[in-house]
């Protein structure tokens, strides 16, 4: 019975937690889910019992799975040790657990890099340029992303990368499916 109460503690931090990040107040979630203010307060109190006919709707008003509010299990080692894996030209850090739903990447462009074709594919991209400078290449524009700037874009927008006069290193945060996007570019 210690563990049930635990797992509802845990739901009800998470819930919380998620309705605060997302900035919604009792009310706007209410709204979202045909929920009273008053039920939601409650089950986040711990006034109230979680049952699957509150915890669905309230999943899906907030963008989680139910895997991940139930999860309960020990996060183990936290620290992730990243290890370079080569591509001819670049070298690629994975600085993300491989089953993240974001994921962060240390690339590091050398001075030969070669671009391929611009790509587009679903997603959305965000880079942050640690040491060089890094051409992005976004349709007909040339950007110059110099050290200690970032970049945000559609990946629907057709784009390259290319380093300029000399090495450049990245960290990049795409979505899944912009991780398998660049990656599939990668070794192809």
């Amino acid at each position: 019975m210690a563990e049930l109460s635990e797992i509802e503690q845990v739901v009800r931090t998470r819930l919380r937690g998620l309705r605060s990040a997302l900035g919604l107040s009792l009310d706007e979630l209410a709204a979202r889910t045909s929920l009273s203010p008053s039920t939601i307060s409650r089950v986040e109190t711990g006034k109230r019992s979680i049952s699957l006919d509150i915890l669905l709707p309230l999943a899906r008003a907030l963008q989680a799975d139910l895997d991940t509010l139930l999860d309960v299990s020990d996060d183990g080692d936290v620290v992730i040790r990243p290890a370079p894996d080569s591509s001819g030209e670049r070298t690629t850090w994975m600085l993300t657990r491989p089953d993240a739903s974001t994921v962060a990447v240390k690339v590091r462009f050398e001075p030969s890099f070669q671009p391929g074709e611009q790509r587009v594919h679903p997603g959305h991209d965000w880079l942050y340029v640690i040491a060089g400078r890094l051409r992005l290449s976004l349709g007909e524009r040339q950007i110059i992303v110099e050290a200690g700037e970032s970049a945000e874009f559609s990946t629907m927008t057709p784009h390259a990368f290319t380093p300029v006069d000399g090495p450049a290193e990245v960290i990049m945060l795409f979505d899944r499916d912009g991780h398998r996007a660049h990656v599939h570019h990668a070794t192809a």
